[in-house]
């Protein structure tokens, strides 16, 4: 009687098991194959307009043929102060949070603000950088899109940069403390390299993060159609570029606007996985 009740229960557990291991495999599977599917259609509309004029000429006049040359240029100035303005800002965040205030009442605020960053809304960030930058200012420009870029990149690698330093064993700020080691030492000596890899890794992730954002941009830096470098003035985006030219009757800007598509997501995916790669070695 007991054998055959241990049985009964046996089956069940194996029944409930099947059952969850195959509902588990089938959303992997839906959410996977929405993935190729996306994939598939990029690399079918954009991998035919991929040639040496996208990165050698500027975007088109209406109806002409032409290139992304300028919004790559713009995408990639951009992209990168917005990282020399957020990386700092975010790492020493972070490292407050994890070494002087983790127990602190004030690192809990902080911590639950840059939660809300985390996962507040770009065109938000866009706004708020228009009224406090771009309105005083009286025009568009670089650097306003640069600042609301670098707004979204500072939550990422606040949080990144604590929770890797709070990976680093306690022993070794101990042994590090037991010769006299000053704090700001230990921290740059021995808690940064331990979590060195973990820490490019929430950059590269920042990266990736902040290289799709269009709305952002469209109050910041809203768009120039010439090649420019001026970061004074409305500057043109990859982003940007796409939204416009997707929305555009004309064939020759809905192509560029494909393959602009294609770049941006290849990009995003090398990041992403180079990130892993990297975090996963060390």
């Amino acid at each position: 009687m007991a054998d055959s009740r241990r049985n009964t229960l046996y089956a069940a557990r194996r029944l409930r098991n099947t059952v969850a291991t195959s509902l588990a495999y089938g959303a992997t599977a839906f959410g996977l194959g929405w993935l190729v599917l996306i994939l598939g259609v990029l690399l079918l509309h954009g991998f035919g307009g991929l040639s040496l004029s996208v990165f050698t000429e500027n975007t088109p006049p209406p109806g002409s043929a032409g290139g992304l040359l300028n919004a790559i240029a713009g995408s990639i100035v951009m992209t990168v102060l917005a990282v020399v303005i957020g990386t700092p800002i975010g790492i020493l965040a972070g490292t407050y949070l994890a070494e002087y205030g983790r127990h602190d009442k004030l690192a809990s605020i902080v911590r639950f603000i840059n939660d809300i960053l985390l996962s507040a809304p770009s065109i938000v960030i866009g706004l708020f950088i228009y009224e406090v930058m771009v309105a005083p200012m009286g025009h568009f420009s670089g650097y306003a899109g640069a600042v609301a870029l670098a707004v979204i990149v500072i939550p990422v690698v606040v949080r990144t940069t604590e929770d890797m330093l709070r990976l680093v064993p306690d022993t070794l700020r101990e042994a590090a403390a037991s010769i006299g080691l000053p704090r700001s030492h230990m921290i740059v000596r021995i808690a940064y390299r331990a979590a060195r890899a973990g820490i490019v890794t929430g950059i590269l992730l920042a990266i990736a993060r902040i290289s799709g954002e269009t709305a952002p941009l469209l109050f910041t830096a809203l768009n120039n159609q010439f090649w420019s470098l001026n970061m004074n003035a409305p500057m043109p985006s990859l982003p940007v570029v796409i939204f416009q030219f997707a929305l555009s009757p004309y064939e020759e800007w809905q192509s560029l606007a494909w393959t602009g598509a294609l770049l941006i997501t290849v990009t995003v995916l090398a990041l992403s996985i180079f990130a892993r790669t990297l975090t996963a070695r060390k």
